[in-house]
């Protein structure tokens, strides 16, 4: 049961992050906010796999990594939640909208960029808790632990004020950054997915 959830929570990563891509390309915001609230259940059905098999010597980063996949699970739900509920059903006023709106790079935006920032921040104590057998594991760790550098610009440069003014701004940037990010962690959901159907096979 153990490898199953956790393959299952791998596959869903790798489809919503698919989708998401996909969501992203068609500008259609209903699917992309809707994907973006089963990857992280996905999320934390995978790392609560990594936290299982981590050994005894490294269950403090497993454990690290699980509780951040959690919190950030809770932002990423409000968030998306409310753009799905909330933005696109109810008549806002103009204050309201710039909190609520994620596009507006309001309030939600910003817990976004903070939610975004905790999961790189538990990809990384969950790179750390991974100890790598074959050359896809060490991949695998490699691309978890180096994801974690987006912890940094995820929860400080929203301070400075450079988010809210790309998102007023017009053009592309945004989604060619997400798009650049979903390529980045497509390989960390095939990856997982991987290692816990090998596990699963030599056990």
């Amino acid at each position: 049961m153990n490898r199953m959830v956790s393959k299952a929570g791998a596959a869903t990563v790798t489809i919503t992050v698919f989708l998401f891509a996909v969501f992203i390309l068609a500008d259609i915001s209903f699917a992309m906010y809707l994907v973006c609230m089963f990857l992280p259940i996905g999320f934390i059905m995978m790392t609560a796999g990594f936290r299982h098999e981590a050994a005894d010597d490294r269950k403090v980063p497993a454990d690290t990594g699980m509780i951040l996949s959690a919190v950030y699970a809770t932002l990423i739900l409000i968030v998306y939640f409310a753009q799905d509920t909330t933005v696109r059903l109810e008549s806002l006023n103009e204050q309201a909208v710039q909190l609520l709106d994620y596009k507006r790079g309001g309030l939600l935006f910003n817990y976004d960029l903070l939610g975004y920032g905790l999961m790189a921040l538990s990809t990384f104590f969950t790179g750390l808790a991974l100890k790598p057998v074959t050359k896809a594991d060490k991949w695998l760790r490699a691309l978890l632990m180096i994801h974690g550098i987006f912890f940094i610009s995820c929860f400080f440069m929203p301070m400075t004020g450079m988010f809210t003014n790309m998102s007023a701004e017009t053009g592309n940037g945004g989604a060619i950054a997400l798009l650049i990010w979903c390529i980045y962690f497509l390989p960390i959901g095939i990856l997982s997915y991987r290692h816990f159907s090998v596990k699963e096979k030599t056990k």
